[in-house]
Order: structure tokens, then C-alpha cells, then sequence
């Protein structure tokens, strides 16, 4: 699972993302990608799951790209403990995403072989999401 080599700090606050991406939200390197609609924190689980997903669609052809990167820690308290006593420990890290954010771009496939692997991956993740184009792309 993607986890960050170091850190700077080992606790961050939970992030929140607001509005819509500004950046990341254009298809670079591949043919075909696959758009958030919604506001979301994605866990490296989802993302690792969907990667899987879309590998076993395509037979691993193809080339995948991963757009994004869970960087931001999320903490917890175990279950049953008093308030107080400072913050948990490091549970698993988020990607944050806004709408219009670019999360997985495929090349070397057809149009056909992007929607299906695209839509399994999909169901994966709590964000809803829609197939784009490269600009120029019959």
C-alpha cells in the first residue's frame, strides 16, 4: 500500500478539502482518466483496490498511471479510552480529492477496455467519478 517514506510531521490536522481543483484536473500522460465529481479523502486500501481492479480488467496491458498520493495522516484513539491524554496514534494516511481532480490515466488500451476498467474501479471508491479524454481524442 502507498504509505510516505518520511514525513515532517508525524501528526498533521485531518485535512478538508474545499472547492474545486485547480491543478491535476487535465489528462497528461495517458489517453484516458478518471475524474472525481465529489469532495472525498481517499485511504491508500481504495486506491490500492482500484489499482488492482483495473490491472486485472486490461490483462495488464496497457501502462496505468496513479495521479494521486495518500500523504496526510489520520489519527485515532482505541476504543474505550478517556478523553484527554493528547492525541492517538497514526491509523492510515489520505489523498485528499476535490472535484475535477485526475485519479488513475490509462494509455495503450481502447476506448472500450478504459470504460470497463474504469467503471470496476469506480466502485471502489467513495467519490463519484467519470471517464474523460485527452484533448484531441477522436
Amino acid at each position: 500500500m502507498l504509505t510516505p517514506k518520511r514525513i515532517k510531521w508525524r501528526k498533521q490536522r485531518k485535512c478538508v478539502p474545499k472547492g474545486k481543483a485547480t491543478r491535476g484536473n487535465t489528462v497528461e500522460f495517458g489517453d484516458y482518466g478518471l475524474q472525481s465529481l465529489s469532495l472525498g479523502r481517499l485511504t491508500s486500501r481504495q486506491i490500492e483496490s482500484s489499482r488492482i481492479a483495473i490491472n486485472r480488467s486490461v490483462k495488464r496491458g496497457g501502462k496505468l498511471w496513479i495521479r494521486i498520493f495518500p500523504d496526510v495522516p489520520i489519527t485515532k484513539k482505541p476504543a474505550e479510552v478517556r478523553m484527554g491524554k493528547g492525541k492517538g496514534s497514526v491509523e492510515y494516511y489520505v489523498a485528499p480529492v476535490k472535484p475535477g481532480t485526475v485519479l488513475f490515466e490509462m494509455n495503450g488500451v481502447t476506448f472500450e477496455e478504459a470504460q470497463a476498467a474504469f467503471r470496476l474501479a469506480a466502485y471502489k471508491l467513495p467519490v463519484k467519478t467519470k471517464l474523460i479524454k485527452k484533448e484531441g481524442l477522436p
